[in-house]
């Protein structure tokens, strides 16, 4: 199953780079590699669901609809317990090519559940990342202080300067 940091980094995987939006995801061999990583078979059909996953959760944190594609990736997906020497144990019945894409949306679902409130878009609107907020007081805005963070603050202090009149 995946885990937090795999479901940040699908998310995180259409960053802005000098204003314009990349995706990390678009290179396949470079997807295959993520996919194989978290055991994933890699594949045409599997980068296929992975990216239609990721744009569903991508869309659903930053507020769009994102059902339908939610609902097409879950489509038939069955959870089934067997019984195991540690007590029951919980499997996935899902085609081999939809398993990682399913496990990404149940990895998204399991830190809405446990961790409420606290993934959300980077507050920088010029930033396309995700941030998961473990902070004891919930209140991180940016997805880094070092570059979405210091670079909002420092444009709102020189708006307020431009606005403050200088004495004579």
């Amino acid at each position: 199953m995946l885990d937090d940091q795999a479901l940040m980094q699908a998310l995180n995987s259409t960053p802005v780079t000098e204003g314009r939006r990349q995706d990390l995801w678009r290179d396949d061999q470079e997807m295959d590699g993520w996919a194989r990583e978290h055991g994933g078979l890699g594949g045409e059909e599997e980068r296929g669901w992975l990216r239609t996953a990721r744009d569903a959760l991508q869309a659903a944190e930053s507020g769009t609809p994102a059902e339908p594609r939610l609902r097409r990736v879950l489509a038939g997906v069955h959870k089934v317990p067997r019984p195991s020497a540690t007590g029951v144990e919980w499997h996935l019945v899902v085609p081999p090519e939809r398993r990682l894409a399913v496990e990404l949306v149940l990895a998204w679902a399991d830190v809405k559940e446990r961790l409420p409130g606290r993934l959300r878009p980077c507050g920088n609107p010029e930033c396309r990342l995700f941030l998961l907020d473990r902070s004891r007081a919930n209140t991180a805005r940016w997805c880094s202080m070092k570059t979405c963070g210091n670079r909002l603050k420092a444009r709102r202090h020189q708006a307020r300067a431009r606005e403050t009149p200088r004495p004579e």
